[in-house]
């Protein structure tokens, strides 16, 4: 399988790079290929600008890229900070340049937008992976997990990925190095169960 990877954190000593080594890591050992990003590092511009925003607009070639990159990925995953409950603005303006109208859905002949649209997106399934300096049980009762929302309802729901999957590791701040370890083999098991090793899955050897 075709996997999409999308990271968003500016710090390169991040515990969220030390998440996105370890997916493409466990990935590659599972034999799937990997489509990935680190979008501070690229310097993604997450500028939506008005000339963008019609479905046949013509749109700058990186962003072309992105977006075939996303319709054709059988697997997505995004790895980020929970900021003030939503992810980096950098992250949220790759949403509104690349998972577009034509690209990620589309809305019935006749319709001109205030309908439900059909999810577009071919990935048979989508994890998140966030990291969080509040505590569980906080987040839910106090903010409700908004990132939840955002992700698995307005985000791949309405673009027709089904399967979510979604871990967040706090706090991060306080962890320790074994804490850390102890996470990252979670992620590894996470890949595994998601993404299982293409050979194994094949019964093939």
């Amino acid at each position: 399988m075709n996997i999409s990877i999308i990271l968003a954190h500016p710090d390169r000593s991040s515990f969220n790079h030390a998440i996105a080594q370890t997916v493409v890591e466990q990935l590659e050992n599972n034999g799937h290929g990997v489509f990935f990003h680190d979008l501070y590092s690229e310097d993604f511009d997450p500028l939506l600008i008005g000339k963008e925003i019609p479905q046949d607009a013509s749109l700058p070639q990186i962003i072309r890229e992105h977006c075939k990159e996303i319709r054709e990925a059988e697997g997505i995953i995004i790895v980020h900070p929970n900021w003030w409950g939503q992810p980096p603005a950098i992250l949220k303006g790759w949403i509104d340049r690349v998972i577009r109208p034509g690209i990620a859905y589309e809305f019935p002949e006749g319709d001109s937008g205030e309908g439900i649209p059909a999810g577009l997106l071919r990935a048979k399934a989508a994890v998140v992976i966030n990291t969080s300096n509040t505590e569980p049980e906080r987040e839910k009762s106090v903010f409700g997990d908004p990132l939840e929302t955002i992700w698995k309802n307005c985000v791949f729901g309405l673009c027709g990925v089904n399967i979510f999957h979604r871990r967040t590791f706090s706090t991060v701040i306080i962890s320790t190095e074994a804490q850390r370890r102890q996470w990252l083999d979670e992620v590894k098991a996470m890949i595994d169960s998601v993404f299982p090793n293409e050979e194994d899955h094949d019964g093939t050897t």
